[in-house]
C-alpha cells in the first residue's frame, strides 16, 4: 500500500438526527424516511439500498408522517399544520396546503393513492383528494375531542380507524360518521393513567391492531367492539407498528429500543384456526424506535439513535446471499467534509452552520503504526452560521483555502477568507449572480479560479472567481437532451479542461470548459452513481456505482479504458461486491498514477491498476497477512486491492500530498454520549 503520514481527525462533532417516520412505496422499490430535524431521505432498495435523494430540513417544518400516493408522489405532514408535497426531482418542498385543524399528527393514503386522510390536533379527520399538481380539500369527517395520533385505512377504502388518547374510533368514509368507538384502557388496572394509542393498523378481516403507551399490542374485533388478543411486549410504550402486505406479519417498535415481530400462525399443525404469536425480538437500537416499516422481504426500523436498520426476512429469501444480510445505516451516503489540500484545511458541514479547521502538524518521524506528537494542535478558525430556518444543502472550500461557499434552499453564499498572521478575516461576496436555487453540489476548480454549481434540470453553473473578492457568471452547462433531475455529483479535471456532472436519473454528462459545450455522455448503467473523480494525468473518469462496480472512462477518447473492460470481463472479488456501504469519495496519488484511492464508511482502499485483480479464492483484505509473509510468498499473494479497516466510521479521506493522508472519523460512541439517556432495562442477575 505504501507508507503515508496520516492525520487522524476525530473532532468533527456531527450528531445525525433521529428517525421520526418511515414509508415504504406501495409496490415500488423506495423507502422514504423523515428525521427529527425535518430532513427527508429516499432509499432505493433496487440499487443496493442507496440513499439516492436527500431534502434538507427546515426549522419550521417538522415531519410527523410520510406517505406515498398516486404511485411515486411523496407527501409529508407535521406540527406546522401543513400537508407538503415533495419534488423528488428538484429535491425541495414543491407545495404546501394548510390542514386547518392545527398540528397534524398522522396521515395515511387509501389503497389506490387517490385520497389522503390526516389526523389533527383538534380531533378532526380530514380528507384530501390527490390531483395533478397538488391536493384539494374534500371534506371533514366526524370530529371528536382528543388529537388524532394515528390513522389507518381499511383495504376496501370504506372505513378509517383512528387512534387517540384512551380511545380508538372507526369512521365511515361515505357518511363521515363515527360508527364504532372503543375504550382501549377499559380492561386494564392502570386506567387512572391515560392510555395513548401510538399506532394503528386496519386489517382486511376487520381486525384492528393497536400499540399503546402501556406497552401492549392489542387486536380488536371491529364489529363486536371486543378485545380479541392482548400482548404486553414492553414495560414502556410501544411507539410504532407496521403490517406486511399479506397481513401475516407485524413489526412493532418500543421506547426501549427493542423491536418485535408477530406472525399469524396455525394454533396446531394442519389447523385452519390461526392466532398472532410474538416470534422474534430484536435489540438493534439504543433509544426510542419511533418508526417501523414492513417491506415484502425485510423488517425496517428507525430510532432516535439515528440508525436505520434493515433486517431481511430469511423465509422470504430465495437463496442465502448478499440480500440476506442485516444492514445498519447511520451516516449519509454523501460527503459532509471538504478539504483545502494546499492550505491543509477542513470544512465541516452541519445542518445550520459550517466549521473551518486547520490541521495540526508534527516535526517527528516514526515507524509504521506509531502515533507522533503534535508540535501544533488543530485549530478551529471560523464558524459560519446560516441565518433563517433553512438547513444547508451543500458546501465547499477551495483548494487554496481562500474561498468558502454554501447553499440553502433559497440562498447561495460565497465568502472570501484571508489569513493574516494568527488572525482570520471572512468577508461575504456581495451581489452574487442569480442562480437556479438550491445548489445541490459545489466544486472548486483545482486552481481555485472557478466554482461549479450543480443545479436543477441537469444544469451546471460556472462562476469565475475574481480578486480581491467577487465572482462573475460565465456559463450555464446543460445536457443536450435535457433532464428533469437535479445534478448531485460533480468532478473537475486538474488541467481545467473538463467537468463531469451526475444527475438524479444516473446520467453522466461531460463538458468541455474551453468552449463550454457538451463533450459526451458515459454509456448508461442501470445503477446509482455514488462517487466520481477525474484522474489528474490521464483525464480518465473513475466511477463508483451503488452495486460496488467500478468503471474507468477515457474522456478524450469517449470510451471505456482497457483496464475497465478487463474489470468487467474478469469481475470484481465477491467480498468487494458484497459490501453494503457505498464508495463516497475517490482521489488519486500523483506520485503513482496507477493508484486509485477510495473509501466507504468502513474501509480505505488503494487500488493499484498495475497489479492483477484478485479472484474469489484470494484473500481480499490481506494487508495484515502480507506483512507476516517472507518476500517470495508475499509476491505470490499480491493483488490490486490494498484495504485498510483501521479507521471507522470513516466519513472522509483525502490525499493532502503524495505522502500525507487525512482521515475524518466519527466514532459511534461519541454520538451516543450526546444523545439523551435511554430508558434503562433491568437485566437478569443485576
Amino acid at each position: 500500500m505504501g507508507e503515508f503520514e496520516v492525520h487522524r481527525v476525530r473532532f468533527f462533532g456531527l450528531v445525525p438526527a433521529g428517525v421520526r417516520c418511515l414509508a415504504c412505496q406501495p409496490r415500488g422499490p423506495r423507502l422514504a424516511l423523515a428525521r427529527t430535524d425535518g430532513a427527508v431521505e429516499v432509499y432505493n432498495f433496487a440499487v443496493n439500498y442507496f440513499q439516492e435523494k436527500v431534502i434538507p430540513g427546515h426549522d419550521s417544518r417538522s415531519v410527523e408522517a410520510l406517505c406515498w400516493a398516486a404511485g411515486d408522489r411523496l407527501f409529508g405532514a407535521g406540527l406546522n399544520g401543513e400537508v407538503t408535497e415533495y419534488d423528488l426531482a428538484r429535491l425541495c418542498a414543491a407545495r404546501s396546503i394548510d390542514g386547518c385543524g392545527g398540528p397534524i399528527w398522522s396521515m395515511a393514503a387509501n389503497s389506490n393513492g387517490t385520497q389522503l386522510a390526516i389526523g389533527c390536533e383538534d380531533g378532526s379527520v380530514k380528507l384530501f383528494q390527490v390531483v395533478p399538481g397538488g391536493i384539494e380539500f374534500e371534506r371533514n369527517l366526524d370530529r371528536r375531542k382528543g388529537r388524532i395520533l394515528c390513522l389507518s385505512w381499511h383495504p376496501s377504502d370504506t372505513h378509517i380507524a383512528a387512534g387517540s388518547i384512551d380511545t380508538l374510533r372507526v369512521l365511515d368514509v361515505s357518511s363521515g360518521q363515527t360508527v364504532q368507538r372503543i375504550m382501549v384502557n377499559y380492561h386494564t388496572q392502570k386506567a387512572k393513567r391515560e392510555c395513548i394509542v401510538w399506532s394503528i393498523a386496519f386489517l382486511s378481516s376487520g381486525t384492528i391492531v393497536t400499540s399503546d403507551s402501556f406497552g401492549r399490542v392489542q387486536f380488536w374485533d371491529r364489529e363486536q367492539e371486543t378485545l380479541l388478543e392482548s400482548h404486553t411486549v414492553s414495560t414502556s410504550a410501544v411507539l410504532s407498528l407496521a403490517v406486511s402486505e399479506e397481513e401475516d406479519s407485524i413489526i412493532v417498535g418500543t421506547s426501549t429500543g427493542a423491536t418485535y415481530q408477530f406472525q399469524l400462525l396455525p394454533v396446531k399443525a394442519g389447523s385452519l384456526q390461526k392466532r398472532w404469536v410474538r416470534t422474534k425480538p430484536f435489540q438493534h437500537h439504543t433509544h426510542d424506535v419511533r418508526a417501523v416499516a414492513h417491506s415484502s422481504t425485510a423488517l425496517i426500523s428507525g430510532g432516535l439513535d439515528a440508525q436505520l436498520v434493515i433486517r431481511p426476512l430469511m423465509e422470504k429469501m430465495q437463496k442465502k446471499g448478499y440480500d440476506a444480510v442485516l444492514r445498519k445505516f447511520t451516516f449519509p451516503h454523501r460527503r459532509l467534509v471538504s478539504c483545502a489540500r494546499k492550505a491543509r484545511l477542513l470544512l465541516f458541514q452541519f445542518s445550520q452552520h459550517l466549521e473551518l479547521w486547520r490541521l495540526g502538524s508534527t516535526d517527528e518521524t516514526g515507524k509504521d503504526g506509531e502515533v507522533l506528537p503534535l508540535c501544533r494542535m488543530p485549530e478551529h478558525l471560523v464558524q459560519l452560521k446560516s441565518k433563517g430556518p433553512e438547513h444547508i444543502y451543500c458546501s465547499s472550500v477551495s483548494p487554496c483555502g481562500s474561498w468558502v461557499a454554501y447553499s440553502t434552499a433559497s440562498r447561495f453564499h460565497l465568502y472570501r477568507v484571508q489569513y493574516e498572521g494568527n488572525g482570520v478575516s471572512v468577508k461575504k461576496v456581495p451581489k452574487m449572480p442569480k442562480l437556479l436555487l438550491p445548489a445541490y453540489q459545489l466544486q472548486f476548480s483545482s486552481d481555485s479560479s472557478s466554482l461549479f454549481v450543480a443545479s436543477a434540470r441537469g444544469s451546471v453553473h460556472v462562476l469565475q472567481l475574481l480578486e480581491p473578492g467577487g465572482c462573475k457568471h460565465q456559463h450555464r452547462l446543460r445536457p443536450p437532451s435535457g433532464s428533469p433531475e437535479a445534478v448531485y455529483l460533480l468532478a473537475s479535471s486538474a488541467d481545467g479542461h473538463w467537468v463531469a456532472a451526475v444527475s438524479g436519473d444516473w446520467a453522466i454528462h461531460i463538458y468541455n470548459l474551453k468552449c463550454f459545450k457538451h463533450h459526451c455522455s458515459v454509456p448508461t448503467y442501470n445503477c446509482a452513481v455514488t462517487a466520481v473523480a477525474i484522474h489528474p494525468v490521464t483525464n480518465n473518469l473513475v466511477i463508483a456505482y451503488s452495486d460496488q462496480q467500478l468503471f474507468e472512462f477515457s474522456i478524450p477518447k469517449k470510451q471505456y479504458t482497457a483496464w475497465s473492460r478487463t474489470v468487467q470481463s474478469c469481475g470484481l472479488h465477491r467480498m468487494w461486491l458484497e459490501r453494503d456501504s457505498p464508495i463516497t469519495h475517490i482521489t488519486f496519488n500523483p506520485k503513482n498514477p496507477s493508484h486509485i484511492l477510495l473509501h466507504d464508511i468502513y474501509m480505505f482502499c488503494v487500488l493499484d491498476k498495475s497489479l492483477p485483480l484478485p479472484d474469489n479464492s484470494a484473500l481480499l483484505m490481506n494487508q495484515g497477512t502480507l506483512k507476516q509473509l517472507p518476500e517470495t510468498a508475499r509476491k505470490r499473494q499480491l493483488h490490486a486491492f490494498k484495504i485498510c479497516k483501521k479507521f471507522q466510521p470513516l466519513l472522509f479521506a483525502d490525499l493532502l500530498d503524495e505522502n500525507c493522508l487525512v482521515m475524518v472519523e466519527r466514532p459511534i460512541i461519541d454520538i451516543k454520549t450526546q444523545l439523551p439517556l435511554p430508558i434503562q432495562q433491568k437485566k437478569f442477575g443485576t
